[in-house]
């Protein structure tokens, strides 16, 4: 199975959105600086999670970067 999540920054309120097999892992990865964008919004904590089949997985990533999923996270109280 397959965990897609939403992180948020506590230092500025960004937003990410990710899969991984191993959410705990990805996310010591995501607060330690190695992935490109999150490194310069540390310290992040997960504020959304779903568990799906990969390909449902990457169809729900790809619908929470859209608008249309930005207005759910934001009708769920998940960010202004």
């Amino acid at each position: 199975m397959i965990t897609v999540y939403v992180l948020k920054s506590l230092k500025d309120n960004a937003r990410y959105t990710g899969m991984a097999k191993d959410l705990e892992r990805r996310l010591k990865e995501h607060n330690s600086g190695k992935n490109r964008f999150t490194k310069g919004h540390i310290p992040w904590e997960i504020v959304y999670i779903e568990t799906h089949d990969w390909k449902t997985a990457r169809k729900r990533e790809k619908f929470l970067k859209s608008s249309d999923g930005m207005k759910f996270l934001k009708n769920n109280g998940l960010f202004v």
